[in-house]
């Protein structure tokens, strides 16, 4: 007789391929299109400047958030994590890792565009690489610390992917949390709202306003803050009267960020899709001539 399948406390069997799918879907995604600026900028010369370098590091990192997404989808399709407790906190640091990094490339983007428009200066290799290994010596230095003891990392609720755990609620998450949330979030989300007013105010007394410069703080404080507000609320008040239903929505909305900064920074950019599109017939070619040779 088969052995049924154990479900998750809160969960539906549909409910667990729900979240497998959109997970699928939203890493699918945000794998192909950071790849695709990943490709284009290592393939145009015109895009090979100190500034795309900011967009680069912001690629790499939403590519990270999206493999993680992949293998929690694997896993949520699988109705269990099969990895091991050792891989969960291996998982678990990636995923941190990738999403910090995310974050602070963007706040990054955020004030050098500020400083371009408004100083009329360009940026330097020397300060653009600066700021990206600060970015991520910074996101390794703070995803390290769960597994030295500072916080700890644990399964979701769906336990199928592994995070920042938040359930104990001691004062060794609390003390964590807030002193990681304020140089990981509350700062880089200033750093963010504060260049794109200062830029609009700019661009508005020049008369070239003909973007929405405050998107990308709003979208910053849309895909990340139901995060911030979980762990808050599980740090002051008591996660378990939160349903497990209720604390997956958190990462599903974080995931999917890489999509949308993929379209946001870079392949909103009509220069990026011109060359992308340039950069297809040369990919098909090869795919034929190496084709060709393995059939000779």
């Amino acid at each position: 007789m088969a052995e049924s399948r154990v479900l998750p406390t809160g969960f539906g069997e549909l409910e667990v391929l729900a979240v497998g799918i959109v997970l699928l879907v939203e890493a699918l995604s945000g794998l192909t299109l950071n790849g695709l600026t990943l490709f284009s900028f290592c393939k145009t010369p015109e895009l090979q400047r100190p500034s795309h370098l900011l967009v680069l590091s912001l690629a790499l990192a939403d590519s990270g958030v999206s493999l993680n997404a992949l293998l929690a989808a694997t896993a949520s399709l699988l109705g269990r994590w099969p990895h091991g407790s050792d891989s969960c906190q291996a998982h678990g640091f990636q995923g941190f890792a990738t999403a910090l990094a995310s974050i602070s490339s963007s706040a990054a983007i955020a004030w050098e565009r500020y400083r371009h428009h408004c100083t009329r200066s360009q940026l330097s290799w020397s300060t653009a690489g600066s700021l990206v290994l600060c970015v991520w010596l910074s996101s390794v230095f703070w995803a390290a610390l769960p597994i030295l003891g500072w916080g700890h990392y644990d399964y979701e609720p769906l336990g199928t992917c592994c995070t920042l755990g938040y359930s104990r609620g001691d004062r060794n998450f609390t003390s964590f949390l807030f002193t990681m949330a304020f140089f990981n979030f509350v700062l880089p989300l200033t750093i963010t709202l504060t260049s794109c007013r200062l830029l609009e105010q700019a661009l508005k007394k020049r008369g070239h306003l003909q973007v929405n410069t405050r998107l990308p703080g709003r979208m910053l404080l849309l895909g990340w803050g139901p995060y911030a507000l979980l762990y808050l609320y599980a740090a002051i008040v008591d996660v378990t009267s939160i349903s497990p239903r209720l604390q997956m929505v958190p990462a599903l909305i974080a995931k999917t960020m890489p999509t949308i900064n993929a379209f946001q920074y870079a392949l909103g950019s009509e220069t990026v899709c011109r060359d992308i599109w340039q950069c297809l017939p040369r990919l098909r070619s090869m795919g034929r001539s190496s084709g060709h040779d393995r059939a000779h």
